[in-house]
């Protein structure tokens, strides 16, 4: 079968004939993968910047952002059944008893750094024609959802982050979301850093969640980001237009700011004026570049005098997959033209090289392999 391969030491990027799998246990399931995205983590592992194959191959499967059918179930699946879509986790445990993450199925957190990852390390990816994974990997999708349920894997970054986010801030007298069976509020605002898909996904989030919700980006003001972000009732702020300096005028306190560039000067600058009791939340991952000045006496003293917090967060358990999915149909009910807008090109699997290799515009490609 068709699969797109990394091959690091002959530092390649082709699509190979590819073993087609089988079920082997009898909790296995296989599944026809229909929708894989590409994101920034895919094109770094085709610029062979990391990316690890599976010990007993020369090659990496690339794919986690996946979207599957089930054709055929072992004996002992009971969740799912042929015909079901399915979203497939990303992260497997890694194998030390003493790992309690990993041996109370939260490989998000795992303590050893011996997990493996689906299409990232020492695990081949989705992007290929059929994948078996065993059932308790994979997160059942309604199938009105068919048209963008490959979103939920990137959505599942900003549904972990906001679930340690309000953990954090039940520190606050008035800070729990539901407190003697009732909703308790206050001001909230949210800084979303950058307008990809990871960004904007993550700003549909806290706006659904009751933020008044602002997204800092370099895009034009009036582009196709910033329609997408006005239509679900946030606000763009464009750099092109607003300095860092200008946001504590134009936001009335930020008490979220959610990371989605990997830009590090930006963050730390942004860092300076974060609001009192604020959370500052990391998802990306910067590059390997020349070191940048920070005010870190500002930084911590802001962090100290003004109860601050800072996060980082990566991959995601099943929990936050599930509230993906739940959450990925809210926002189709309420922002039904903004959510299709996310996905700006689908594409053959022969298309890879554009993908990967080169430079396509828009906000999330998608490999049509099925």
């Amino acid at each position: 079968m068709k699969a797109i391969a990394v091959f690091a030491n002959s530092r390649q990027v082709k699509l190979v004939d590819h073993p087609e799998p089988g079920l082997d246990a009898p909790h296995d399931v296989k599944m026809r993968m229909l929708d894989v995205g590409v994101c920034g983590t895919d094109r770094e592992i085709a610029s062979f910047e990391y990316g690890t194959p599976p010990q007993e191959s020369d090659y990496l499967v690339l794919g986690h952002e996946a979207l599957g059918e089930v054709v055929e179930v072992g004996p002992q699946v009971s969740r799912v059944r042929a015909g079901d879509l399915v979203v497939p986790m990303v992260r497997r445990p890694c194998p030390h008893e003493s790992c309690t993450a990993c041996r109370a199925d939260r490989q998000d957190f795992c303590f050893s750094g011996d997990f493996t990852e689906r299409g990232i390390k020492e695990a081949h990816g989705f992007m290929t024609e059929f994948v078996v994974d065993q059932e308790k990997n994979l997160i059942p999708l309604p199938a009105t959802l068919r048209g963008v349920g490959v979103l939920v894997e990137p959505l599942t970054i900003a549904e972990k982050a906001l679930e340690q986010v309000w953990d954090i801030q039940e520190r606050l007298p008035w800070g729990g979301r539901i407190v003697d069976d009732r909703m308790r509020t206050y001001r909230h605002s949210a800084l979303v850093l950058g307008a990809g898909a990871v960004g904007l996904l993550g700003a549909m989030a806290v706006a659904a969640a009751g933020f008044e919700t602002f997204v800092f980006s370099r895009e034009k003001p009036d582009g196709p980001r910033a329609r997408i972000v006005q239509s679900i009732g946030a606000r763009f702020l464009s750099a092109q237009e607003v300095e860092v300096a200008d946001l504590p005028r134009l936001i009335d306190g930020i008490d979220l700011v959610y990371e989605a560039t990997g830009a590090s000067r930006l963050c730390f600058e942004v860092m300076k004026v974060l609001g009192t009791n604020g959370v500052f939340c990391f998802t990306g991952v910067p590059g390997r570049k020349a070191p940048v000045e920070v005010d870190t006496a500002l930084i911590m003293r802001n962090l100290v005098l003004k109860n601050q917090a800072m996060l980082g967060t990566v991959n995601a358990g099943r929990e936050a997959y599930e509230a993906a999915v739940r959450d990925l149909g809210v926002f189709v009910q309420r922002w039904p033209d903004a959510v299709r807008g996310l996905i700006t090109g689908r594409f053959a699997m022969e298309r890879h090289g554009d993908l990967l290799e080169g430079h396509v515009p828009g906000i999330k490609s998608v490999i049509e392999v099925g």
